[in-house]
């Protein structure tokens, strides 16, 4: 079988588990969809090429790294991080002008100078005059509109009582029975041109103003890479891939650039008798390993299960009723493993006096 054979140097990288949040941890290898979409974006592809993967690998050493999270809170507390208006929120953008911060950590209030570092005077002032119109239109809520909801719910009440003693057959009947929907018409009439008022003169404008708030994270990252990669596909996309592996910069941050020690089209081949150990950690396909095709060599008294650790990777996706929808491949990740022979999906690189191991994925 032709594949594609890609020697990849990195100082540091993180391949970002997508669960972690706080302390951002790292595979210790690219996983499958990290690599295919580094290479299709290098050769200009906008839609999947179909192509198997072998990830192979070490690293020298791990270490974390601090950087500054930012978050939008929903709320806006005058007391923590910092208030900005979002240009584009319907967008979902995270662009955004800051407009004020509390100059103490407690007791602030933004509508009193003296607790306000300002940055921007008419955002400012517009958020002012939004809070100001609240509090107007939560008087009006309580002086006008809440009086005259509870004559409304008193007439209900006296029209209901009357009901009750009348045949609903009755002329006297039907009479109050207009009377009383007249009245929660204009009940709901009333409650309507409130929320209505309130939403679009002050709900969704303030809602552009969030707090901005900066917190310390970790990213796990591991120092001086080196990655065997393996790619099997039609011949075609191997020569893509060849003739554009200069563009591939990076692989898992968009700093964690990477160096091409070489890309070599190779002839992977199939050896019923041999006896192969592998110098590199690897993703090894679960299936394979529970059938006994590739074998650990790490196991001991101490060590449960298969010695390694457990995945399920992603590799490419498939958009069903507008959500990604991901094939998971269940892998194992074992730094010492070995084959006696060679199978359908397990194959021998020979590089001189060199054999790799290739498991196709």
């Amino acid at each position: 079988m032709k594949a594609l054979r890609i020697r990849l140097q990195q100082s540091s990288a993180n391949y970002r588990k997508e669960e972690s949040d706080t302390n951002k941890m790292t595979y210790p290898l690219p996983p499958f969809s990290t690599v295919i979409g580094a290479l299709h974006d290098a050769c200009g592809y906008r839609e999947y090429h179909p192509m198997d993967l072998s990830i192979q690998g070490k690293y020298e050493s791990m270490h974390r790294e601090p950087y500054t999270d930012h978050c939008f809170l929903n709320s806006i507390f005058p007391d923590r991080g910092v208030l900005v208006k979002m240009r584009n929120p319907e967008l979902l953008s995270t662009a955004f002008e800051k407009v004020v911060a509390p100059r103490k950590s407690k007791g602030c209030d933004f509508r009193i100078r003296a607790d306000a570092n300002i940055f921007n005077e008419a955002l400012y002032q517009e958020f002012i005059d939004l809070k100001d119109l609240n509090n107007q239109i939560e008087v009006f809520k309580n002086s006008r509109i809440k009086p005259v909801l509870e004559v409304i719910k008193r007439r209900k009440a006296t029209l209901k009582s009357k009901k009750n003693r009348l045949d609903k057959k009755s002329e006297e009947y039907l009479k109050l029975n207009r009377r009383e929907a007249q009245i929660k018409a204009t009940e709901k009439h009333i409650k309507d041109e409130f929320e209505k008022y309130k939403e679009n003169h002050y709900t969704k404008p303030i809602s552009k103003f969030r707090s901005l708030i900066t917190s310390l994270k970790f990213y796990e990252i591991l120092n001086n890479i080196e990655l065997l990669i393996h790619v099997a596909a039609e011949d075609n996309i191997l020569e893509d891939i060849l003739n554009n592996i200069y563009n591939l910069k990076a692989i898992g941050r968009s700093e964690d650039f990477v160096e091409v020690i070489e890309a070599k089209i190779v002839e992977l081949v199939q050896d019923d008798d041999c006896d192969v150990t592998s110098s590199y950690s690897a993703y090894l396909d679960y299936r394979d390993i529970k059938k006994g095709l590739l074998m650990p060599t790490n196991i001991g008294d101490e060590t449960k299960g298969e010695g390694g650790t457990r995945y399920g990777l992603n590799k490419n996706y498939q958009i069903i009723d507008g959500k990604r929808i991901f094939n998971k491949k269940s892998v194992l990740y074992l730094s010492e493993y070995c084959i006696e022979e060679t199978s359908d999906r397990v194959w021998l690189d020979r590089d001189g006096e060199q054999a790799y191991i290739v498991n196709l994925i």
